[in-house]
């Protein structure tokens, strides 16, 4: 008898990671600000959307095919991409060279990439390798011109600390980023993608977990500990798309899968609880399948397979649902459905497909108490058949609705029987696409596949946390040696180097700053903007600058024009310039040589109007003002001091400091009160 496997699919907030064997690791992805990792191009993104770059940058078109690999055998993922049918459009960026294009070989390893990669190998405290090997990984999705990746250990065996406990790191690689994609288009031929080449080769570092990670909400804190100890380089780029996180989930009633597009830290335990009930239901699915057709029953655990029976059961799937495809387009001659209408109108076919055994049990849209889908066999079938660039399928169980009616469902139902689906494409992507969902659902006699998913994405942000297929799982067979780059050794005297001179963590950068009279909001703002160095810089400089002007500084106006806003800043507290004239004389300043910065700034000033006012004159003009708005001053008491100081700059003409303004408007009130 197989044991019972605890859990409420339509409660994963309550499901128990450790009764159901929950295992998780994570890989973190994170782009570094260097170069381009094997071509000395700058690693610059453009925003350029797919309409301002046709007619303007040179363009390549491309088709991919899967090559075996050192070891004889093609990838399963590779071979996956191959029959998806596509081919590719490459749009020449101003920072992509032959390299990019495939049309020169790479050169060696961009030496500040490697030193920022072993950095955050000896900040893991892992082992570096003897020395660096590039790999080539296939990868035919066209996101690379060459077809593979360029991918060189780095370090193995690290861990890292998180609140819930220590976390190992296995491995810690460096790579290249993949080309950008713009656009996807069906022709008559199959998908054309388009991608621009401005991101293919900026460097990457991966780092990958070992499976340590405890709870769904422990992977969060691993996320976040990670993600915070590769920016403590102050080396690695910021910004929307500057790091990704992927999970690799299981639960022993289930097998491990690759959750891709976990953008956003928040979402990480409930995609990862929403992932441990759709694995929890798909095994109690595919015990009530095997039962219905007197199958052994799936073990409660993977360990427990045994692959002379499962090979068994394949079988006996297959002679029930063999792959028999039916030309039903006739049938929908008056369909309601304007899109099924205007498909066959431009040359589609509906293609059926015969599902037996699987009547009722692909399920309609259901959700959860938080809103996410609740998993179901029609979501996965829909799945794999887009993997094919249609937009959907239709299935029985849902049937009639979308505008087709009772009477095309039963004409549907006596060629194909009671549980059916239809795909409305071109022939041959109905065909690939039916085929998918064929596999997909023989596959629900077994435990879950092993694949690759993607985070459902909306404006944006998560969906709802649900996930669905992408491609299967790659194997060894994507991973050979590149040959076009010499193997590098790792000079022991860098390592200790590197291992000596480590940059601080934010822990430490944040006990720094509380030696400072700085605010807990300024200490805060400034090491998680990235300022602290700069900040420190300033203060214990040349001119000293004050802790406090300095900080505020730097964070309104960040570090695009460092040197003038300390010349800037400096003047200001020596009284040489106004407050109002930091900002428009930092912008303006076209040099950052700080003699020349000092003399122009104070020059400036004098022509601008942006010199001081002396003390005596700002008084006088405050007791001006007062006179004339006694009536004013009298009603409102020290609440005047707001609307007057306007007045009062403006008598000066805006040459006085507004503190200065101020505390005279202060002191002469409370007097006159």
């Amino acid at each position: 008898m197989v044991e019972e496997v605890p859990g409420d699919v339509a409660d994963a907030n309550a499901l128990d990671p450790e009764a159901l064997g929950f295992m998780c690791g994570l890989e973190v992805h994170q782009q570094l600000a260097t170069g381009k990792l094997h071509s000395r191009q700058p690693s610059t993104l453009y925003e350029d959307g797919i309409e301002d770059i046709e007619g303007h940058w040179p363009r390549a078109h491309r088709r991919l095919r899967a090559a075996r690999g050192e070891g004889g055998r093609i990838d399963i993922a590779a071979r996956f991409e191959q029959r998806r049918n596509r081919s590719f459009v490459y749009y020449q960026s101003p920072n992509a060279g032959l390299i990019e294009m495939d049309e020169a070989p790479p050169l060696e390893h961009d030496e500040d990439a490697v030193e920022v990669a072993l950095t955050m190998a000896a900040m893991m405290s892992a082992k570096p390798v003897g020395a660096l090997q590039a790999m080539r990984k296939t990868v035919v999705d066209g996101s690379n011109t060459s077809g593979f990746q360029r991918t060189t250990l780095i370090g193995t065996h690290g861990s890292i600390e998180t609140p819930s406990g220590p976390v190992g790191v296995d491995v810690i690689c460096l790579e290249e980023d993949s080309a950008r994609k713009l656009d996807t288009r069906s022709t008559p031929d199959g998908e054309q993608v388009v991608y621009t080449l401005d991101r293919l080769g900026v460097p990457l570092v991966e780092v990958a977990t070992a499976p340590d990670v405890q709870t769904p909400e422990h992977a969060k804190e691993t996320a976040l500990a990670l993600g915070t100890l590769l920016r403590d380089t102050r080396r690695v780029r910021r910004g929307l798309g500057s790091i990704r996180q992927d999970l690799n989930v299981s639960i022993g009633a289930g097998d491990r899968v690759e959750i891709k597009g976990c953008q956003d830290l928040d979402w990480i335990p409930r995609i990862i609880r929403l992932e441990m009930a759709r694995q929890l239901h798909f095994y109690r699915l595919a015990n009530q399948l095997r039962a219905a057709q007197d199958l052994p029953a799936l073990p409660s655990h993977r360990d427990l397979d045994d692959s002379e029976t499962e090979a068994k059961v394949a079988e006996k799937v297959g002679q029930l649902m063999p792959l028999n495809l039916h030309d039903v387009t006739s049938k929908f001659d008056q369909c309601e459905s304007k899109m099924v209408r205007q498909s066959i109108e431009s040359g589609a076919v509906v293609l059926g497909l015969s599902l037996p055994g699987l009547a009722g049990l692909l399920g309609s849209k259901q959700l959860d108490g938080e809103g996410a889908q609740l998993p179901r066999l029609g979501r996965e079938l829909a799945s794999a058949a887009k993997l094919a660039g249609v937009k959907g399928i239709f299935h029985s169980d849902e049937l009639p609705a979308y505008g087709i009616e009772q009477k095309e469902t039963d004409a549907c139902q006596a060629i194909l029987g009671d549980c059916f689906v239809l795909c409305v494409a071109p022939q041959w992507q109905a065909e690939l696409a039916l085929e998918g969902v064929l596999s997909r659902a023989k596959l629900a006699y077994h435990r879950i596949p092993q694949e690759v998913r993607n985070v459902v994405i909306r404006k944006g942000a998560p969906e709802d946390g649900t996930t669905t297929a992408m491609r299967p799982l790659p194997g060894g067979a994507r991973m050979y040696p590149e040959t076009d780059i010499p193997t590098t050794p790792i000079n022991p005297a860098v390592w200790q180097s590197i291992r000596s001179n480590l940059p601080p963590s934010r822990d430490e950068r944040l006990t720094r700053l509380n030696s400072t009279d700085l605010s807990e909001n300024q200490i805060n703002a400034l090491v998680s903007g990235e300022l602290d160095d700069y900040f420190m810089d300033g203060i214990d400089g040349e001119f000293e600058l004050p802790q406090k002007a300095w900080a505020s500084a730097l964070l309104d106006y960040g570090t695009e024009k460092l040197n003038a806003l300390a010349v800037a800043i400096h003047l200001r507290e020596t009284g040489v310039i106004t407050r109002e004239g930091v900002e428009p004389l930092v912008n303006d300043a076209v040099t950052q040589d700080t003699p020349t910065l000092l003399a122009w700034m104070t020059s400036e000033a004098s022509i601008r109007g942006f010199e001081p006012a002396d003390t005596g004159a700002v008084d006088a003009a405050v007791a001006e003002v007062l006179d004339e708005r006694a009536d004013f001053v009298k009603e409102r008491g020290m609440a005047a001091l707001g609307p007057l100081m306007g007045v009062v700059m403006g008598k000066l003409g805006g040459a006085a400091d507004g503190k200065a303004v101020s505390s005279a408007l202060k002191e002469q009130i409370q007097r006159r009160l």
